[in-house]
């Protein structure tokens, strides 16, 4: 399922072929690629979530980041990449309304992780082979943070990402997702 999904996959641009062509190699070499298992890198899947006029995108500040991102994580054996952000959605902010924008995934990236301490244990660094899927949501509706692993759940205003997210690897992928939605839209 995972592997016909990116198979299928139309790059956007260079920096989505290239990861398109190692997302394929850990398929086709790493049998435990689906789970943190594999300390070198694994799946994980993403929602980036919109409101309803497209001016603002739900994000939650990480703690481990030290930053606002996209909802999302680790797939942990599910190739089902669209249950697992909204899953991850649902967990991160309790949003539970959301609309679905494309049935494909809206960004395909391969994500660097700097080695860091999560309960107490250090996770070595390595790679998140992110998928992610575009969605619109009220921002009016509940949302809360989930404490064990952010400490605010906002509507940042698009205009205003580059105030609120501090990783200056993820920032060109939240642009990108933003150009490409107003190309679909």
């Amino acid at each position: 399922m995972l592997r016909e999904l990116i198979e299928n996959y139309k790059p956007y641009n260079m920096q989505e072929r290239e990861d398109k062509k190692v997302m394929m190699t850990y398929l086709n070499t790493f049998k435990d690629c689906l789970t943190r298992k594999n300390a070198l890198g694994h799946f994980t899947s993403s929602a980036f979530i919109v409101n309803e006029d497209y001016t603002k995108v739900l994000m939650a500040y990480h703690n481990i980041y030290k930053s606002y991102a996209w909802l999302g994580g680790h797939v942990d054996g599910c190739e089902d990449t669209l249950k697992v952000a909204i899953k991850e959605a649902n967990e991160e902010s309790s949003i539970k309304n959301l609309e679905l924008l494309s049935d494909n995934i809206i960004s395909l990236d391969v994500i660097e992780v700097q080695g860091h301490f999560k309960k107490g244990k250090w996770v070595t660094p390595h790679v998140h082979l992110n998928v992610t899927y575009l969605f619109k949501a009220n921002d009016k509706d509940f949302i809360k943070n989930k404490e064990d692993e952010n400490s605010s759940v906002a509507w940042i205003p698009i205009k205003e990402l580059d105030k609120y997210v501090s990783e200056e690897n993820i920032l060109p992928i939240y642009q990108k997702i933003i150009e490409k939605m107003r190309k679909l839209l």
